[in-house]
This record gives structure tokens, C-alpha cells and sequence, in this order.
């Protein structure tokens, strides 16, 4: 397995020669614009692609599949929409499939718990976005478990720390867990992903697992950035467990 971070929750994630992007957000500084309730004026997104225009293209040519976790324009924007081939298989729980297939993808598969899909079993896991009002007002989210052979990766999506993610981990016993870092908040309400301390939760309930935190820097409502997140997992002493990859970064699991 393979994994490059894009930006925000966007990655490739190449298993044995097949790659599945993950929630793309792919238009360019600022073409979401303000998000609301966020105190601030910037324009999301934060920051640009780490590849030009062109390289993005030819990216696109080689993916297999893309799958969503949940229709934030965040996660699946409308660049995304508009450059994707139509053709393209579309990954996805049943809540957001119909949508989708609205928008004009052709090939949408719905995963209710798990499938088998080119030998590479995928599971739909379950999240919170937040809590109170804030968090129905977020609606429904999701994640995906990626397992292949002896290898098993779980995106966790949006989602704070919360006792639904202890049964999951459980259940899944994954070898890496991605997680939503970031601590975005709206100008009420808690945090809707999770803080540096939910952050050592997940490596303090799975010591096993590494854990790769995304979703920095790249939206006007996240609080944390990674030099303050970097801190506290040296803090806690996780730092050979816990790890921030940089937008453009590429990891290999071994």
C-alpha cells in the first residue's frame, strides 16, 4: 500500500497496482470562498494543489476509482465533479449515492458494510461530526476500511474521538489509521473533528497502529496547524507512532 497526501482529506491510496482517490477537493485557492460562521473572511481553500493543473489531469487518467466518505464541498467539490470521468467508479455509502448518480457518474457502487472490490475488501465504518446542534447540522458521515492481504488502512473521515471509533478500531484492528486532525470549529459549538487530544486517543488506544493526521491547513475553521499538533504529540511522546504528512507527500507502507 501506498498513500500521498493531496490536501485537506483529499489522498491517493494505491493498493497492489489499484489506486482509489479519497474525497477530492480539487479546485483551486479560493474557489470554495468563505464558509460560514467561521469568524474569519478567507477563502477556502487555504492553499493550492502541491501539482499544477496539468500534472492534476494526468493523475486523474490513472485512477481506478474514487471514494467518498460524505458530500462536503470540502471533501467533494464541484472541480472534482466537473473533471472526474463520468465513467469512473464511484465508491460511496447509500445515504450520498443517490446524488452522485445524479450528477452524472455512470458506475456508482454502494457499500451498506463491506464488498469485495478487485480483491481488495472494503468496509464502511461509522463517525461523528461533532456534537449538539452543530453535529446534526454536519449530518451523517463516514469512513472507509481499505485491507488487502496481510495490509489494512482505515479513514476515519470526519469525525471527532468518540466511543463508536473504540468499536470500529476493534472490529478492524487496522495497521494505520487516518485521521481529521485539526480541531475545526464554527463560531459555536465544539470542535466537529478531532483536537490534538483526540488525536493521542487514537494512539493511546491503538499502540499498535500508526497514526497519519490530515485535514490541516487547508480551511479557514480548523484551529490547529501542524507545528502546534507536531508539539503535542512530542509532548505525549508519540512522535514514532504518530506522523503529519505535508500536502504532496507520499508514504509507503511497509
Amino acid at each position: 500500500m501506498k498513500l500521498q497526501l493531496w490536501r485537506n482529506a483529499t489522498l491517493l491510496l494505491n493498493i497492489d497496482g489499484i489506486s482509489i482517490l479519497i474525497d477530492p477537493m480539487l479546485g483551486k485557492k479560493g474557489s470554495l470562498g468563505q464558509f460560514p460562521m467561521t469568524d474569519n473572511e478567507l477563502l477556502n481553500p487555504l492553499v493550492d494543489l502541491p501539482f499544477t493543473q496539468d500534472e492534476l489531469m494526468k493523475k486523474l487518467e490513472t485512477i481506478d476509482a474514487v471514494a467518498i466518505t460524505h458530500l462536503h464541498p470540502d471533501h467533494w467539490d464541484a472541480v472534482a465533479i466537473e473533471l472526474i470521468d463520468k465513467k469512473t467508479t464511484i465508491l460511496c455509502p447509500s445515504i450520498i449515492s443517490d446524488q452522485i448518480q445524479k450528477q452524472g457518474f455512470q458506475n456508482v457502487i454502494v457499500i451498506e458494510d463491506h464488498l469485495l472490490w478487485n480483491d481488495i475488501d472494503i468496509s464502511i465504518t461509522e463517525g461523528q461530526h461533532g456534537t449538539g446542534e452543530i453535529g446534526d447540522k454536519m449530518g451523517t458521515v463516514n469512513g472507509f476500511v481499505f485491507k488487502k492481504d496481510n495490509q489494512s488502512i482505515y479513514i476515519v473521515g470526519d469525525s471527532i474521538w468518540y466511543k463508536g471509533l473504540e468499536e470500529e478500531i476493534n472490529t478492524h484492528q487496522p495497521q494505520h489509521i487516518i485521521v481529521a486532525g485539526g480541531a475545526a470549529t464554527f463560531s459555536i459549538g465544539d470542535p466537529i473533528i478531532m483536537t490534538s487530544e483526540d488525536i493521542i486517543k487514537v494512539c493511546e488506544y491503538a499502540p499498535y497502529a500508526k497514526i497519519w493526521v490530515t485535514h490541516l491547513e487547508a480551511v479557514s475553521h480548523c484551529k490547529e496547524d501542524r507545528i502546534f499538533i507536531q508539539k503535542k504529540i512530542n509532548e505525549k511522546g508519540y512522535e514514532n507512532q504518530c506522523f503529519i504528512p505535508k500536502d504532496g507527500e507520499e508514504i509507503n507502507f511497509n
